[in-house]
Formats: structure tokens, sequence, C-alpha cells
């Protein structure tokens, strides 16, 4: 199923007001009970421990490279953590045997402490650089994660699951993993590390000071505890904050023309005020948190320190603790408190993290309603030549979730090769219908049938070859003519493209491009005409030669010399095609075998353009209507 749909641009533009289908849940934990619309809040519903899951996923691959990483870091530690026994070795025994002459413990000395700094150096540069590799590619794993998950979700979650917020979670939420992964995690394992290390030191230099700096620890993790209770909110209330900003910035720049056409400006910018400073407000209150962390572990910190000093001086001054273990010791709670702040740098990076983590896992956590088959079928070869297929709606009903039924029970035989247009009031259901056959949704019940296969059978790339749609505002990707055209069949060689436009009636204004068919096209096809885009849409369908062809309002947006070059192309598209033809404008109609009126969605008229027309029901009444409108 190759598409050019203006869904595409409602979900660029964060349009998040459609409803979604009742038959299958989007997530596997549903939202509480009188919750509303999961879709309407920043986190995804995900199962327990999906992100703790996610983030092994993304390490297990490079568990090997993890392992040496963190063998790095300990012997760098190791290294660093020499020095003060070096210290305590050069007070206790270098300086008394200088005293004596003898020179060759204070050189061992030296020369220890220049191989433990030079070693230290090694192997901080080794970690970095192999910590460095691990974060980028755990990084590149979960971008492209999220960006293929992201498309093969249905329709559906994109109607109601802005934009913006796939762009948060592709970046910002992204880079708080990245500085976790570059910077907290270092910091983590170096403050285990020398927490582990020093305690044990010290506990071996002197049991009472060791004893006085581990009880140390009690209140310093419970002031941990209580920073990762108070920030793990904050962070989740600024995520939200960021991914709102954005979404709005989104949706202003994508919608700018009816934004500058409805002089939005001014309250657009009160809005974005708004939320910015909800931003700057949750963003305070992380820093805020962040700073009561670092004044309360330093109080601790420093108290500890002090009682430890003046204790020990008096044991020197006692003869109980020799002024080498002293220094050692002052050294080593040195060591063991400064890595305090870093402690609080790697949990505000964690929380922050975490928080990120968690709005992923639940983005990656949804499953598509429209899932593609354990074991698909083939659709049969055709036998008569014709590239058109038999279209049957077999007991079909359609229900969105909330309920609200869109289509009642109804059976539709549409034969190969037939064209039926499809018309009726907004809100009739022709759209649904067109978004069914699509398999944009299943249905509720019965089944969609292609030449006797139901489509939920048909794999993916055959349904795309299969089923071709086309609506009113034709979607074209940054890129060239060429390339646009080429979208349902990426291997068509430049005759075969130049074929289709020729064939479609494309190829003169193609031509006159500055580049032909290799001019960019620019965002969105916004360098060529609305009836210009339609062609190459097209064209396009053209060239993926479907067997069905669905035309959503393709001409409803054009003016009348532009659905007339359209109009002439339809008849190209269309030869021998099976199609479906939803329009607002009855001039459409005209090329159709058959008429299909539809009123609240059900079919309530059903025959030929010119039967239907010499009647006295509703479709006569829109014909008679439309053709004074034309006088």
């Amino acid at each position: 199923m190759t598409t050019t749909t203006d869904d595409a641009a409602r979900t660029a533009s964060g349009d998040e007001g459609t409803p979604e289908p009742g038959q299958k849940a989007q997530a596997p934990a549903p939202a509480p009970e009188g919750a509303g619309d999961p879709f309407d809040q920043d986190d995804l519903p995900a199962p327990p421990g999906a992100t703790r899951s996610l983030l092994f996923s993304l390490l297990r691959p490079m568990r090997g490279r993890v392992a040496m990483a963190a063998l790095m870091l300990i012997l760098q530690q190791a290294a660093v953590q020499a020095g003060p026994l070096l210290v305590a070795y050069a007070i206790d025994s270098g300086v008394p045997a200088f005293r004596d002459h003898d020179y060759g413990p204070l050189i061992a000395v030296a020369v220890g402490y220049l191989l433990c700094s030079v070693g230290a150096g090694v192997l901080q540069y080794t970690f970095i650089r192999g910590s460095a590799r691990i974060n980028q590619d755990a990084l590149l794993d979960l971008r492209g994660r999220i960006f293929r998950h992201a498309q093969v979700l249905s329709v559906d979650f994109h109607e109601r699951y802005t934009s913006g917020r796939l762009i948060s979670r592709s970046t910002t939420d992204v880079e708080s993993l990245q500085e976790l992964l570059s910077e907290g995690l270092q910091e983590l394992i170096t403050v285990v590390l020398s927490f582990v290390s020093i305690g044990l030191v010290l506990l071996w230099l002197d049991l009472g000071i060791g004893g006085i700096a581990v009880l140390s620890f009690v209140p310093l993790y419970l002031l941990v505890r209580l920073y990762r209770r108070r920030a793990a909110v904050v962070y989740g209330a600024r995520s939200t904050a960021i991914a709102s900003v954005i979404v709005k910035f989104a949706e202003t720049m994508n919608g700018i023309r009816p934004v500058q056409a409805f002089r939005r400006e001014r309250s657009n910018d009160s809005a974005f005020s708004s939320l910015n400073h909800v931003h700057e407000r949750r963003n305070g209150d992380a820093l805020l948190e962040m700073a009561r962390y670092v004044v309360g572990s330093r109080l601790v910190a420093n108290t500890a320190v002090a009682g430890m000093v003046l204790w020990g001086a008096y044991r020197v001054a006692d003869g109980t603790l020799a002024l080498g273990v002293l220094a050692a010791a002052v050294l080593y709670l040195r060591r063991l408190y400064d890595p305090i702040d870093r402690l609080g740098m790697f949990l505000n990076s964690y929380q922050s993290a975490a928080a990120s983590l968690e709005k992923i896992a639940g983005l990656l956590a949804q499953t598509p309603t429209v899932p593609v088959p354990a074991d698909p079928e083939e659709l049969p070869a055709r036998s008569d030549g014709r590239p058109g297929r038999e279209v049957v709606f077999d007991g079909v009903r359609f229900a969105y979730r909330t309920g609200g039924e869109v289509l009642p029970t109804f059976d539709l035989r549409i034969p190969a090769g037939a064209t039926v247009a499809v018309v009726g009031s907004t809100g009739a259901g022709k759209s649904t219908l067109a978004k069914l056959l699509a398999r944009f949704y299943d249905p509720t019940d019965g089944r969609v049938l292609l030449d006797g296969v139901d489509l939920r059978d048909l794999a993916t790339a055959e349904l795309r070859k299969g089923v071709v749609m086309v609506t009113q505002e034709a979607f074209l990707f940054s890129g060239t003519v060429a390339e646009n055209i080429a979208i349902g069949r990426p291997d068509a060689t430049p005759d075969e493209i130049e074929r289709a436009a020729k064939a479609i009636g494309a190829h003169d204004f193609i031509a006159a491009l500055p580049e032909g068919y290799d001019t960019d096209v620019r965002k969105r096809g916004g360098r060529i005409s609305a009836g210009q885009r339609q062609l190459v849409a097209f064209a396009r369908a053209l060239l993926a030669d479907p067997a069905v062809l669905i035309l959503d309002e393709a001409t409803s947006s054009l003016d009348i010399p532009g659905e007339r070059a359209v109009q002439r192309a339809m008849d190209t598209v269309l030869h021998g095609r099976t199609a479906v033809v939803i329009a607002h404008r009855l001039s459409t109609v005209e090329i159709a075998d058959r008429v299909l009126v539809m009123e609240g969605g059900r079919i309530v008229e059903d025959g030929a353009p010119a039967e239907l027309i010499g009647g006295t029901g509703r479709f006569a009444g829109l014909h008679r209507t439309w053709k004074d409108s034309l006088v």
C-alpha cells in the first residue's frame, strides 16, 4: 500500500483529535478506568520493568566492551588511591631513612607516585575513549529504534500522538540518556569504587578513624534516597514541560500559513510564552533540588572530616596514632567526600535520563493496531491480464474505541476493474471506508477481501503493491521530483519515471523546472503548485501499478484548470484498475461506473450515475444543486 496522504500533513502539524479503532488496544498496559485517552498524556503506558529492560537491551550487545571499560576504570582508581599510601610510607619510613642518608625509600616513593600518575592518566584516557564509543553506539541504536518503530505504528497512533512529542522522544530524551552514559555512569562507578576502596583502606590504617568514616555514610545514604524520591517527580515534570514546548513550536511552524492568515501570532506567542515559563519553573525546581542535596552532603562531609581530624590530632599528640597514618587518612577522607558532588551530578543525570527513558520505553511498548500477519498469504495470479482486482466488504462493521459506531454492518462488492464513486455529506463515513480498504484500520467485525484474500492476511509488501491511496493534499517529501514519483517503486529507472509522468500529463511542467526531474521540490513540495503536486502524486500511483486505487477527495482543493488536468490524469491511472473515488465535487463522479451515496455510515443509494441522476433520491438532489451552482 503506497500512500500519498494528508494524514501525514495532519500528523506533522500535531493533530491528535482523531479517535482510534476499538478492536485492538494500542498499548500493552491500558489506561486506568476514567483516566481518559492515554495519548493525551506525554507518558505512554508501558509494562513494568520496560525502562530497565530497554537500558539493558541497549548495553547487552556491547557487554564485552562495557566490562573492559569498567576494568580500565577499576585499575585507574587503584592507581589513584595508591597515592596517600605512598605519602604515609614517605612520612613514616622515607623521611627517617633520609635523615640517616638513606635515599632509597624516598626515591622509590617518587618513582611509584610517578608511575601511578602516568598509569592513571593512560587508563583514564583508555576508559574515556572506550566509554565514548559505547555511548555513541547505544544512542545510535536507540534513535534508530525510535525512528523504525514510529514508522511501523499504525496511522491511528500518529493521528493521536503528535509529531512534536515524537521529536522530543528522539532528541531531548535521547540527549538526556547521552548525558548519563557519557558522564553519569563514570561518576557513579568512580564514587562507588572510591567509597569501597577508601573505606577499606581507612579501616586497615586505623579501625577507629575508618569506623567513623563508614558511619558517616548513613546520613549520606538517607540524603541520597530523599533526593532521588523528590528528583524523580521534578525531572518527570521537566521532561513533560520540554515536550510541550517542542509540540507547540512544531505545531505552529507546520501550520504557519493559517497562523499568519488568521493573525494568530500574538495568541500563539502568549501560549508559547506560558509553556516556556512552565519549562523555566520546572528547570528551576530541578536546580533547587540539586542545590539542597549539595548543601546537605557538604555539611555531612565537612562535619565528619573536621571531627576525625580533631580526634586524629589528639591521638597523634597522645602517641597512639602515627603522623603518616593521620596524613594518609586526611588525604583519603578528602578523596572520599570530594566525589559527593559528583554523585549529585550522577543523580541529576540519572533522574533526567530515567524520566526520558520511561517516555521512550512507553513509545517503544506501543504495538500497531494493524499487525503484520504471522503467516502471510499471496494474492492469486491475475488471469485476464487486467490490473484490477475484486474488492469485497464482507459483514464489515467499524466502531471507535470510545464506542461511537461509524459504519454499521454492511456488505459491498466492487468487481475487478470497476470505478465506484462514494459521495455523501461530511462525516458520512466515506473516508473511513477508504481507510479500511487501505488497511489504515482493521474492521471491528467482518472482513475486507482483495480477490478473496483477507487484507489482514496479506504481507505488507503485497498490500503496498496491491493498494495505493491518493488524497486531497498530495504529500511530497524533500528531494527531487523523480524521487517523489518513484516512492512506490524505488527501483524504477529514469525512463520509467518519465513515461509515467508523460502518461499523466506532468512531463511538460516537470521539464520546465530549473533542473527538470532532478529539481528539489523542497519541504512538502512547496516549490510547485497544488495541481502540479497532485499530478506528481498520480504519476507516483501509475508507476506503482496498483490493483486498487483509492482517490480520497483528490481534486477538492484544486481550481477548475487544475481539476481538469487532474481528471485527465485520472482517466489514465484508472484504466483497467479497481477504483474507489471519494469526492465532494460531483464532476469527479462522471468517470465512475457506479455511485454509492452514504449517510450516517450507511449506504443509502447504489447505482449507475445516470440512473441515480434520473431518480428522485439524494444523489439526484445533490446533482441538481451542483448543476445550479455552475450556472
